[in-house]
């Protein structure tokens, strides 16, 4: 995205895509799939748009932060 904001398409055609994922995100999915039930194409369709939706926030300017049950915050970055 290389610090562009993110463009707003308003219905594109599905896509089929082949990526290789590291050993990390294989580990993700497979907690996501069991923890919630939906299929592997629902989770990583998901964290493609909620990384979608944070890089848009984060090219305005916002910050990222998580509260933990005491109320403090702490700054989220993604690499």
């Amino acid at each position: 995205m290389g610090g562009q904001p993110v463009r707003s398409l308003s219905h594109p055609a599905s896509e089929r895509y082949s990526v290789t994922l590291v050993p990390p995100a294989v580990q993700a999915v497979a907690e996501l799939t069991e923890a919630t039930g939906l299929s592997k194409a629902d989770v990583i369709n998901r964290a493609v748009q909620i990384y979608a939706y944070l890089e848009a926030q984060r090219a305005q300017g916002r910050e990222i932060l998580l509260r933990d049950p005491q109320g403090v915050l702490e700054r989220v970055h993604i690499v």
